[in-house]
């Protein structure tokens, strides 16, 4: 691998799993509905140096920079409760107009949260005129989801039971849930993929899976670039407001709106405790929710045989990236046959987060996919959705 592709490779991986925490806004609960009651060794070279807190002044907040609520790109914020994975589930929910209507469900990277996907879910109520229902969630240590038990685990099976059961608990009946199509980001990509053959031998009608930004040769290739780029990230932020301006400047995310509204929730307050690799004294008010170094152990069960399964899948791929030459060798074999539909989203002011860069494009790119890989019942026969063996 050239030194250039390397450094390529470097500069996506920075904009891969690297959120925080969650943030209580108390005016949250007033706005929106509550409708359903170790790190390992080998992690890298160490952080880089910081001020210390006795000479690092504390930065104002940036009142351009003010969080704002997913109350008004959700129509519902609900807590559910799945007792055999020990995990009490944030998730976010504006259910379709009619009852026949189906759903798109959201499934973030690391390190983000549900409401990475606000502005996009917003952006699909509008143009499908709400007969699509559009549903994203906190996955396990993420986010505003907590658990009952130690929730360190993120390898890609426990995380693929984690939404296949989750699933299973909003739509117990096979027979009146709706047609859903899974969409991941990065990592929920692939839960995303394997979750998918799971929820059809369980009867469910899957009506297409849309993979956003990641590639298995690509994602594979920079993990082992990611410490070193973990460790130009700063460990805290002095507010939430800062938090959401490091991203915005730094051009992780290119959409400030969406950053006001996803960023709240990958950030806590220093002194909490909700898991023990959440816990530091790091001398800020607010810390990651999910700090990326302690996600290493589990990097490389996310992305092996991606390629391969999203090609398997008896179900619409599409694969939407922020520029063409992510594509690895099995993808584009697959693409030139035909298997997948693809589509690119280069652009100065689209990265790794394309979900969150510009949601209207990709709205468009996935209410498309969606009308014309939904199943259509003639007459008892089911005629089959592009892309679909």
């Amino acid at each position: 691998m050239s030194s250039l592709y390397r450094s390529a490779i470097s500069a996506r991986i920075a904009k891969l799993p690297q959120l925080p925490p969650s943030y209580e806004d108390d005016d949250e609960k007033s706005e929106i509905s509550d409708g359903i009651g170790e790190l390992s060794t080998g992690m890298g070279p160490p952080p880089l140096p910081r001020p210390s807190t006795s000479t690092r002044k504390p930065k104002p907040p940036n009142p351009e920079f003010k969080p704002l609520s997913p109350a008004s790109y959700f129509s519902q914020a609900l807590q559910i409760s799945l007792p055999t994975r020990a995990l009490d589930v944030r998730v976010y929910y504006t259910p379709p107009k009619y009852d026949n209507g189906g759903v798109i469900v959201f499934h973030h990277g690391a390190g983000y949260a549900g409401t990475s996907f606000a502005c996009l879910a917003k952006e699909i109520s509008e143009v499908m005129r709400d007969n699509v229902g559009v549903l994203a969630f906190d996955a396990r240590r993420h986010g505003k989801t907590t658990s009952s038990q130690s929730d360190e685990d993120l390898s890609i099976g426990v995380l693929v039971d984690d939404f296949c059961a989750l699933l299973q608990t909003i739509y117990p009946d096979v027979a009146a849930a709706p047609s859903l199509m899974l969409v991941g980001h990065s990592m929920g990509g692939s839960v995303c993929v394997r979750a998918c053959s799971i929820l059809q031998q369980r009867k469910y009608n899957i009506a297409g899976v849309a993979v956003l930004d990641v590639v298995e040769g690509t994602a594979v290739e920079a993990l082992p670039h990611m410490h070193a780029i973990l460790n130009s990230r700063p460990e805290g932020f002095d507010s939430v407001e800062e938090a959401i301006e490091w991203h915005v400047n730094t051009g992780l995310i290119h959409n400030p709106t969406s950053a006001r509204v996803s960023i709240p929730s990958i950030v806590v307050p220093a002194d909490s405790t909700l898991t023990p690799s959440t816990r530091s004294n790091i001398g800020f008010k607010y810390k990651w929710r999910t700090p990326l170094r302690s996600t290493a152990p589990y990097w490389d069960s996310w992305f092996p045989s991606l390629s391969s399964l999203f090609l398997g899948l008896r179900s619409a791929r599409l694969l939407v990236l922020a520029g063409a030459e992510r594509l690895d060798t099995t993808l584009m074999v697959g693409q030139m046959q035909g298997k997948f539909w693809l589509e690119v989203m280069a652009g100065s002011g689209v990265g790794h987060l394309v979900h969150e860069d510009d949601p209207t494009k990709l709205a468009e790119i996935l209410a498309d996919f969606w009308r014309r890989n939904e199943r259509i019942v003639v007459r008892g026969n089911v005629i089959k959705a592009v892309g679909e063996v």
